[in-house]
């Protein structure tokens, strides 16, 4: 739909083609995402209550992790959804003022997760580098610090593409090959001048991922140099299993880059990108739940413990 201004047209909705424009896949996507979807919230939510609930658990590691499953529950819950609906709806319109505020908090749980990734490295480097001097390091108000940061940060970042993208006209075409939106894309529709758009969008973005990869890589460089010097296979296999999961999740998300962004591809670039979308904001956080409960006993412990009250009470007349 357009609206006439003073001398161009402006868009007051999008339409998102989603993952498929074939009719016959469509129940087959809903089913799939609905599932996706639910395993994801209940997964992260069950792991948020366990720590919150587990006084056990009430550890910079742990505060890292709930927020991180905070983060992941938001993350599916802003494409998702309104991908469900339209489905189910047989409507692929969105509005731009929905389309721009699905855009913020896409942009702003990506670069939460990254941020978390790092805040999560660095924590256990402190753990296995410097275990006599860990509660001193991670005393609450450095915790809360590291904790506050990576939400500020991908705030600022996601303000940062909204408010630029604000200023853009948007004309004649209206129609997004994804399934929500993303704001390459959005770029590519407006036609205004985009440059700045892009320089932005290529530094803040390298920043985003480079940042807490360093920080990933050099936090990790120390805990390998630490556990060799170990002499103790016992001392070896417990530090390790201590940053096991996180490890994982660095692998799965970074690998994710890697492989998507950075290797060539046979197939369509418009498919690459839906597959990296999928794999950022609903595969990654589907997967941490049972990555962090199946690698991790304490986890493990405490969501068996949760799961049992909750079976008591049910059972209570």
């Amino acid at each position: 739909m357009m609206q006439p201004g003073r001398n161009q047209t402006t868009i007051s909705e999008f339409l998102l083609l989603g993952l498929s424009n074939q009719p016959e896949e469509q129940k087959l996507l809903f089913v799939l995402f609905l599932g996706m979807y639910l395993v994801t919230v209940v997964g992260n939510g069950l792991i948020i209550l366990a720590i919150g609930l587990d006084s056990y658990l009430h550890t910079p590691m742990y505060l890292f992790l709930a927020n991180l499953s905070f983060a992941d529950i938001s993350s599916i819950s802003t494409s998702v959804p309104k991908m469900l609906m339209n489905i189910h709806t047989k409507s692929q319109s969105i509005s731009y003022e929905s389309c721009i505020t699905q855009m913020y908090f896409v942009i702003m749980f990506v670069a939460i997760d990254n941020f978390l990734l790092g805040v999560m490295a660095y924590d256990r480097f402190v753990a296995i580098c410097h275990p006599l001097n860990y509660k001193t390091i991670m005393q609450p108000r450095i915790c809360i610090f590291l904790t506050v940061i990576p939400w500020v940060f991908s705030n600022i970042v996601a303000m940062t593409h909204t408010l630029l993208l604000l200023r853009l006209i948007f004309c004649d075409s209206h129609t997004l090959p994804h399934f929500f939106c993303d704001l390459a894309l959005l770029l590519k529709l407006s036609c205004s001048d985009t440059m700045i758009n892009e320089l932005v969008l290529f530094i803040v973005g390298l920043l985003v991922i480079i940042i807490p990869f360093a920080l990933i890589l050099f936090s990790y460089i120390y805990i390998v140099r630490a556990v060799l010097r170990n002499s103790s296979t016992e001392g070896k296999w417990k530090a390790f299993s201590t940053c096991g999961s996180h490890l994982t999740v660095v692998l799965l998300f970074y690998g994710t880059i890697i492989g998507i962004y950075f290797f060539p591809s046979s197939a369509h670039r418009d498919d690459r990108d839906k597959i990296g979308a999928v794999m950022f904001t609903v595969v990654t956080p589907m997967m941490n739940p049972f990555i962090y409960s199946l690698k991790n006993k304490d986890m493990k412990g405490a969501l068996r413990k949760l799961i049992s009250r909750k079976v008591f009470l049910l059972l209570m007349p």
